[in-house]
């Protein structure tokens, strides 16, 4: 089941409603961002429109959208990646210098959107409020920030970029777009059941047309006693999903429910997965495995193509509709969920490796594990170069369990565990040599017995050993490849 709200989001500014001060504004400020190449930043409360219009306007004037539209994108890196190139790109023809009110879309620009301006992402970058700043200065396309409270951005922020505010939506203005919905679905309806609606969403686009689509579901006519936005838990728990998906809903009413739960379909998989073997019986799991597993590719899908999220829609298709249409029948009672979902030790051992990686080289989490981390895989596959693969774990002080993981070798083999103890020897030379005479002796020498040893070990090997013999020239080798894999990661 389509979502409406996608369906039948605006694709040009005029059909924009119930902001027509705003969506006038914002189109001024776009046909003249040649003149005064200002950022515009949209706030107002969710559902009112601010998406949808920079998304319009993208439309009418043929610009191409570079977006970033979630909240864990707002490391630094993230906002280097995705947009500050684009940013700074020059229009198709080499020239800034062509009017944008001019012939539309043939000047190659790109519309930047920013949503949650207001809710930078902190968790293992610091960097994230600063780039967006440095962003709005140095851009060569138009930028558009979507904020819910405006003054919870920065000051920065606040004062680099022209604002326009999206009001609440009013009654009258969301009736004709239930009406227009309506028309086009082929649905008779109750005009009093649409006023029902529109005043029911206290100003809330978007929330009137998912109480409409709920409404109107299965039905060929809505009347005002089929309305029950009164009713609707707009912020339905997990645990309430989890009853929909698992024990009460058929697959459309299940898939609604997601709609409505605040948690990314990402989060949604591993509740899912983690609590359906408390309801399901065998057969039923063996189904709702196998539609699990197709929201898995979905939701990976997401980070295979540089954040799209759109296919997240078929993610919650597969593990709300599909789960809950694995059911051979509905399930009463109350289930004990317990707590949030079990990570494995595999899952564990990912992120560890992962925030070393990022830790090390000064990178957010998400490039360290789309980025590096499968190129250290492959370097070090099976652990070879072993010289190689003990300097990796040398650099980011890998267990066994972490060298396991990038090398897809056995965690518990005598390959892996010498070479973390290899890897351990020389982290312990380099501590010493960075030292500077904290391991020698309290008066500041070496201790007599460990300089006697040394000396007579150094007397021994001169004695011994000539420095032209193949034996002394396979060690030096082999102590200059250790350096060399080791320097690979300093």
């Amino acid at each position: 089941m389509t979502d409406w709200t996608e369906r039948y989001r605006p694709t040009t500014l005029s059909e924009v409603r119930g902001n027509n001060k705003a969506r006038d504004a914002l189109e001024e400020w776009a046909e003249g961002w040649d003149d005064h190449r200002e950022p515009v930043v949209l706030h107002g409360a969710p559902g009112v429109g601010k998406t949808s219009a920079a998304h319009a306007l993208a439309s009418d004037m043929g610009w191409e959208v570079v977006e970033l539209n979630a909240s864990d994108q707002r490391t630094a890196d993230d906002i280097e990646r995705f947009a500050g190139r684009a940013s700074r790109n020059a229009t198709l023809a080499g020239s800034l210098d062509g009017g944008a009110g001019g012939a539309r879309g043939a000047d190659g620009r790109q519309l930047i959107v920013l949503d949650e301006a207001d809710n930078i992402h902190y968790q293992y970058d610091r960097g994230g409020k600063r780039a967006v700043t440095d962003l709005l200065k140095d851009a060569n396309q138009p930028i558009v920030l979507i904020a819910n409270e405006y003054y919870e951005m920065s000051n920065g922020l606040r004062n680099a970029a022209r604002e326009i505010e999206f009001r609440d939506v009013s009654a009258r203005s969301i009736v004709p777009v239930l009406r227009d919905v309506l028309r086009k679905e082929g649905i008779e309806f109750d005009e009093d059941a649409l006023e029902r609606i529109a005043d029911d969403n206290d100003g809330d686009l978007r929330a009137a047309i998912k109480d409409l689509q709920a409404t109107a579901d299965g039905r060929s006519e809505v009347t005002v006693e089929d309305v029950t936005t009164g009713d609707r838990n707009r912020a339905v728990g997990l645990f309430a999903f989890l009853d929909a998906v698992l024990k009460e809903e058929p697959a459309q009413d299940a898939l609604r429910t997601a709609y409505d739960v605040d948690e990314t379909p990402e989060d949604l998989l591993q509740w899912v997965e983690d609590k359906v073997s408390l309801v399901y019986d065998d057969r039923e799991l063996a189904r709702a495995y196998e539609f699990l597993a197709n929201a898995d590719v979905w939701t990976s899908r997401v980070y295979a193509t540089d954040y799209d999220y759109t296919w997240w829609r078929y993610a919650t298709d597969n593990l709300a509709g599909g789960v809950a249409a694995a059911r051979d029948t509905t399930y009463g009672g109350w289930t004990r969920y317990g707590g949030a979902p079990y990570r494995s030790t595999r899952d564990a051992t990912r992120d560890e490796v992962v925030r070393a990686i990022a830790e090390s080289g000064g990178l957010s989490m998400t490039t360290a594990r789309l980025d590096v981390l499968p190129f250290l895989s492959a370097l070090t596959h099976h652990c070879k170069p072993r010289e190689l693969t003990v300097a990796m774990a040398a650099w980011y002080d890998l267990d066994e369990a972490g060298v396991a993981y990038v090398t897809g070798s056995g965690e518990t083999t005598n390959k892996v565990q010498s070479i973390v103890e290899d890897a351990a020897d020389i982290r312990s030379e380099a501590l010493e040599a960075h030292a500077e005479g904290a391991f020698v002796g309290g008066d500041g020498s070496e201790s007599s017995d460990d300089a006697t040893g040394e000396s007579e070990s150094l007397e021994e090997r001169n004695e011994g050993d000539d420095a032209d013999t193949p034996d002394a020239e396979a060690a030096a080798e082999t102590e200059d490849d250790d350096q060399a894999g080791l320097s690979e990661f300093m």
